[in-house]
C-alpha cells in the first residue's frame, strides 16, 4: 500500500499575532481543554504564557509536562533544534507521544522565516508538516496596528484562521470595520472571536489537508472556497499594496511547466509573494497536487490519492504585495503554452 505522505507527519500549527493581541491567553485556555492532552507547545518564554500555577508547575527545565498531560517547552536555541529534540525524545519515549505541535511566535515576528525553517531541515520535513497559521488580532487596537505596523499586516495576510480577541472590550462598529479590513487583506480566511481566549479547539486544528485521501470539501475549506474570488483583486482602503486573487487553469500543467512558473515568480518577486495555496492538475499524476509557498520558499508538493469529483481544473490562491493579477496569470499561461 502506498504510504500517505501527509498522515505520517506530525502537524504544526503556528500561532502568531502582534504584541498584546492575546496569543498566550488563547494558548492557556486551549491547553486546559481535555482534547489537547497530547499536544506539544513551543513558546518563547515559559513565564510569558498565561497558564495558572495549577496547570503548570514552576520548572527550570526546558520541557515541562503540564497538568493535563500536554507538553510545554521553551525555545532556548532555535526552533529547528527544539523541534528536532522534541521528536527524538518522543521516539525514545522520554516525552509524551504528542500528536500535534503549537508554535507561538513573538509579537514582532515575521511568520515567514518560521515557515521557512520547516523547509531547510531534512528531519523536520520528514517528520512534521505545516497544518496552518493562526493569527490573533486585538479588536481594540488591531486597526491602528494594521495602519502603522507592516508586521501586523503580514501576519493577517498569511493566516489560515484569524482569532479576534477582546471583542467584549471593542465597540461593535469598530469590530465590524476591523473584520471587513481583515477580509479585504485575506478574503479566504475564517475569522472567529475569542473572549478571554475561549474558543472551540476544533477551530485551531486540521487547518490544511491531513491525508492524501483529502475530500473536495476539505480542500475547498483549505483554499477558502477560492472560486468565490476568481477574477477579483480585492484591495483594502488602507492596504492597497496587498492583493488577493485566485486563478483557474483548465489545461493540465507538466511538472516542468509548473516548476518553471513557480521558479520564475519566486526569483523575480519572491519577497512580495506573501502566500500561495493551490490544487494543481499535473500530467501523469493520479490526483491533484497540493501547492504551498510563502515568499521565495516553495513547500514540497504532495500528490493526493485521486480526484474526488469531476472538476480537474487547477485552482491557485495568491496573496501578494504590489503584483498585478494579470502578470501572474500571463506567466502561468505562457509556460503552460510552451509545454504543449
Amino acid at each position: 500500500m502506498k504510504r500517505d505522505p501527509l498522515a505520517g507527519r506530525i502537524p504544526i500549527i503556528l500561532i502568531t499575532g502582534f504584541l498584546g493581541s492575546g496569543k498566550t491567553t488563547l494558548l492557556g485556555k486551549l491547553l486546559r481543554h481535555p482534547g489537547m492532552d497530547r499536544a506539544a507547545v513551543i513558546i518563547n518564554e515559559l513565564g510569558d504564557i498565561a497558564i495558572d500555577h495549577q496547570l503548570v508547575a514552576a520548572s527550570s527545565e526546558q520541557m515541562t509536562l503540564l497538568g493535563n498531560g500536554c507538553l510545554c517547552c521553551t525555545v532556548r536555541t532555535d526552533l529547528q533544534e527544539t523541534l528536532r529534540e522534541l521528536f527524538i525524545k518522543r521516539r525514545a519515549g522520554e516525552v509524551i507521544d504528542f500528536d500535534r505541535v503549537f508554535v507561538e511566535t513573538t509579537g514582532l515576528a515575521d511568520p515567514v522565516p518560521v515557515l521557512h525553517s520547516f523547509q531547510s531541515d531534512g528531519l523536520l520535513g520528514a517528520q512534521y508538516r505545516l497544518d496552518g497559521v493562526v493569527t490573533v488580532v486585538d479588536a481594540v487596537n488591531g486597526m491602528g496596528q494594521l495602519d502603522t505596523m507592516p508586521e501586523a499586516v503580514k501576519q493577517a495576510a498569511l493566516a489560515d484562521r484569524i482569532v479576534l480577541s477582546k471583542t467584549d472590550l471593542s465597540a461593535l462598529e469598530v469590530t465590524r470595520k476591523l473584520t471587513e479590513r481583515l477580509k479585504s487583506l485575506n478574503p479566504y480566511v475564517s475569522i472567529k472571536s475569542a473572549i478571554q481566549g475561549n474558543i472551540d479547539p476544533a477551530m485551531l486544528v486540521n487547518l490544511g489537508p491531513g491525508s492524501a485521501k483529502a475530500l473536495p470539501a476539505e480542500l475547498n475549506r483549505w483554499l477558502g472556497d477560492g472560486d468565490t474570488y476568481l477574477g477579483k483583486a480585492l484591495k483594502g482602503n488602507h492596504d492597497s499594496a496587498i492583493r488577493t486573487f485566485s486563478l483557474r487553469f483548465d489545461r493540465p500543467f507538466t511538472w516542468d511547466s509548473l516548476n518553471a512558473a513557480l521558479q520564475t515568480l519566486t526569483l523575480l518577486r519572491g519577497p512580495d509573494l506573501l502566500r500561495v495555496k493551490g490544487i494543481v492538475n499535473v500530467e501523469g499524476e493520479s490526483g491533484p497536487v497540493i501547492l504551498q509557498a510563502a515568499q521565495h520558499v516553495i513547500h514540497p508538493p504532495v500528490t493526493l490519492d485521486g480526484w474526488q469529483d469531476a472538476d480537474r481544473s487547477t485552482r491557485i490562491v495568491f496573496i501578494v504585495r504590489n503584483i498585478e493579477r494579470e502578470s501572474v496569470e500571463s506567466l502561468f499561461n505562457a509556460v503552460g503554452a510552451l509545454a504543449h
